[in-house]
């Protein structure tokens, strides 16, 4: 083939005609060894007002994936079509090794191979060129794997076990994939202490039973033993996840490890306790369990007088893997110091980024008697008679010291207000300082809610750790298919491993200065749930919550306070009493503080500012409407409206301008929701970018018709233009470039859409060009004026 006749060549047809028969051509098995078109990544979601779309352009997706068995990925290859230079892909496939943990990144146009080799031999460039026929063969490329990954031969039975495979076709997605791999990796060199951060929502459990099967059937664990700290974990992991391990898996319960199972799930306050005959853990021998996992490892399994810490110390032989999505690291508490670095990290920017959870929006909301403080008349006394300390109460004291019942009752009001305005039926958490808190802002609720309440009891429900009805409809309030409870009142207990992936709206009426306990929080809205139309959460803030976003903590490295000296223990001591860094952490506490509430129903409170931000294509908060992203999106890809409307004009197909917008997150009918549904996606555009004024759809067609455009066309012609021009006016341009629109009911006097094609319009090139010109009259200057 001609260097010109190449050139012609789609990216598909270099991939087909040269590069896959010389991947083919290295010994590469084609069904087993190598994957194309691999999407890694869909794409992040972009949020503005209440109106979503993914970023297309930003999806990751790997031309070619090489692995040396499933599961075990070792290189990538990225074509391009022959226009561009053999190694113009290789910046784009370092970006896919990357993320896949990967030392071998190719780049092709069809002429050659561009090489990166991460772990060259001594005098070897890192990057090089070869001829086609030149491509290293699976072996060569597993080697620099091993030697990449610090993988001894001794260690290849361990790390090539399959994962599970359902038979259902789902796979670990990319970042499971690699936190498993880092974890059987770090078990075969025998590491004792594992560390895995992955932030919530994003399949921790999933890929810990990964993990467990492929150490479980390889027998590199026999006994394992899966520590949690709520019961309602417990039950969840034995249902889902890990149903596959069936009759070798058990619940811990009776106050019993029965050894006749491999398969240990066990509530840690099952398993110990206060006197010595309640640690039943005990009552195998120290060595029983190969391996630990320590779930929510956050929660103080790595201080020193933790309930979780005797058990480990019992089981320090074993395997010690500790899964968290915020390692807590302060003066006394570091799980790092226990575990280690953590082998793998998963964040929750990554994860946004990705597209796999959930970006948010922040609904900022002041409130008088916060911001400004509220001081009380010398010898005044609470609603219950008592006197009043006289000093300045501020946003610290609301709820915790001082309660003032309008202030519960505006939040209340305000939370309804926005249901009521985008989904009164929202799944939607409330954050309260305590017990007292969450039942009166639950009371608060009822009451803004009205024939809500009223209609059905259950519609608010306070979920605290005291409250056996509460606690009993948790269930509900996670299942998707559950119409009700929609609004849980909480303050400790859903913190953390509560899956509900369908709630849309966290409120934020709680004091929070513990990142750790902010970052669980976040993560009860960060799930998608495509199925139920869940792409996006929103928070809603009254107590200033939300700075945490701008702490260089929040998404970033955990960093060891804790640094011992020579003579020192290598773990944190014990915090001195009362002394945690923060409000206390327990299930559900009562203030901590105890000092007597100071109850107000008199003194009036009101919101002072409110402010709206967005998650930012930098991962920052920004200030910005839906209507001020379309305009910035627009127009960076078309600067000016003279621009834009040569662009409009010449393209054959108005959809692919539709499509491309669509890409950078710009939906036409978001945009009409707030602009009017009246009105076409030009117009849209030209209004909200260029400030032009708009004219509806109809407007624009009774134009076309004013101006005798039809007359040189024969009546059967005219009929099906007229037609269009309707359907132009009802549904917009992308109604009318699809031929299957020919099939719709008024059309079928006319002909059918073969007949209209050829009979009327003489063929499809004529067709084309009839509905250029159509769209040409209603898009032309005279009728923008």
């Amino acid at each position: 083939m001609d260097k010109e006749d190449k050139k012609k060549l789609s990216e598909s047809d270099i991939c087909d005609l040269f590069i896959t028969p010389a991947i083919k051509h290295a010994g590469w098995e084609q069904h087993k060894q190598v994957r194309r078109e691999v999407t890694l990544t869909p794409g992040p979601v972009i949020v503005r007002g209440q109106m979503s779309a993914r970023n297309k352009k930003k999806k990751k997706f790997a031309d070619y994936i090489l692995s040396w068995k499933p599961g075990t990925r070792i290189a990538v290859v990225e074509a391009k079509d022959n226009n561009h230079t053999i190694s113009h892909g290789m910046q784009q496939a370092l970006g896919y090794a990357d993320i896949l943990g990967l030392p071998s990144a190719f780049s092709s146009n069809g002429d050659a191979f561009a090489s990166h080799n991460k772990v060259p031999k001594g005098g070897e460039d890192i990057e090089t060129e070869f001829p086609l026929q030149n491509f290293p063969g699976p072996v060569e490329l597993w080697k620099r794997y091993k030697k990449y990954h610090d993988i001894e031969d001794s260690h290849e039975d361990l790390i090539l076990q399959s994962y599970y495979l359902d038979g259902s076709g789902k796979e670990p997605r990319y970042y499971q994939l690699e936190a498993i791999n880092r974890t059987i990796e770090a078990v075969a060199r025998g590491q004792k202490r594992i560390l895995l951060v992955m932030a919530t929502g994003t399949g921790k459990t999933y890929t810990t039973f990964q993990i467990i099967w492929k150490l479980w059937k390889s027998r590199k664990a026999k006994r394992i033993l899966f520590l949690v700290d709520r019961n309602i974990l417990a039950d969840q992991t034995l249902v889902n996840d890990f149903k596959p391990f069936g009759p070798a898996m058990t619940k811990i319960k009776n106050r019993k490890i029965d050894p006749a199972y491999e398969i240990h799930l066990g509530l840690y306050q099952a398993l110990t306790g206060p006197d010595e005959e309640d640690k039943i853990f005990k009552n195998v021998t120290p060595d029983f369990f190969d391996l630990v996992i320590i779930d929510e490892c956050h929660r103080g399994s790595a201080a020193e007088d933790s309930s979780w810490r005797e058990i480990l110390d019992y089981f320090e032989n074993a395997i010690h893997l500790g899964l968290t999505a915020t390692p807590k690291e302060t003066k006394y508490v570091s799980s790092i110091t226990y575990f280690n670095d953590p082998v793998y990290t998963y964040s929750l920017k990554q994860g946004i980024e990705d597209g796999f959870l959930a970006p948010y929006k922040v609904i900022k909301i002041d409130i008088d008697r916060d911001v400004d403080g509220w001081t009380p008349q010398k010898g005044m006394i609470d609603d219950l008679g008592n006197e009043i300390q006289d000093r300045e109460y501020n946003q610290t004291d609301m709820d915790r010291i001082l309660v003032l019942n309008q202030r519960t009752k505006l939040v209340a009001k305000r939370v309804m207000q926005l249901l009521n305005a985008t989904d009164p039926f929202a799944k939607t958490i409330i954050f309260c300082e305590d017990i007292d808190h969450a039942e009166r802002m639950r009371k608060a609720i009822v009451n803004a809610a009205g024939k809500l309440a009223i209609d059905n009891p259950r519609y608010v429900m306070r979920i605290t750790g005291d409250s056996v009805e509460g606690k009993g409809e948790l269930d509900n309030f996670i299942d998707p298919e559950s119409k009700f409870p929609v609004i849980a009142t909480t303050s400790e207990l859903m913190t953390t491993g509560v899956d509900a992936k369908t709630c849309k709206l966290i409120v934020l009426d709680k004091i929070i200065r513990s990142m750790t306990i902010f970052k669980q929080i976040i993560g009860r809205g960060s799930r998608i749930d495509e199925d139920f139309n869940k792409y996006f959460f929103t928070i809603m803030d009254f107590k200033k919550a939300t700075e945490l976003f701008k702490d260089p903590e929040f998404d970033g490295e955990p960093v060891v306070i804790y640094e011992p000296d020579e003579d020192d223990p290598p773990t944190p001591p014990d915090p001195p009493e009362g002394d945690d860094g923060d409000f206390p952490e327990g299930d559900d506490d009562d203030g901590g503080t105890g000092t007597c509430k100071i109850y107000l129903g008199g003194v009036t409170a009101k919101i002072k500012n409110e402010l709206i931000e967005y998650l930012g294509a930098d991962g920052e908060l920004v200030t910005e409407s839906y209507k001020d992203f379309t305009k910035k999106k627009v127009t960076e890809e078309y600067a000016s409206l003279d621009d834009f409307l040569v662009k409009w004009s010449n393209a054959d197909k108005k959809k692919v301008i539709i499509d491309l917008l669509e890409e950078h997150g710009v939906i036409l009918e978001n945009l009409a929701e707030l602009v009017g549904k009246e009105y076409g996606g030009f117009d849209l555009i030209c209004h909200v970018a260029y400030g032009q004024p708009p004219l509806t759809r109809k407007e624009r067609a009774n134009n076309v018709k004013k101006r005798n455009y039809f007359t040189k066309y024969g009546e059967q012609a005219r009929a099906v233009l007229l037609q269009l021009l309707e359907l132009y006016a009802d549904k917009g341009v992308k109604g009318i470039e699809n031929t299957k629109v020919l099939k719709l009911s008024q059309f079928s006097e006319i002909g059918t859409p073969v007949e209209i094609i050829n009979d009327v319009f003489g063929g499809k090139e004529g067709y084309n060009t009839a509905i250029k010109e159509l769209e040409d009259e209603l898009f032309n200057d005279k009728t923008t004026a």
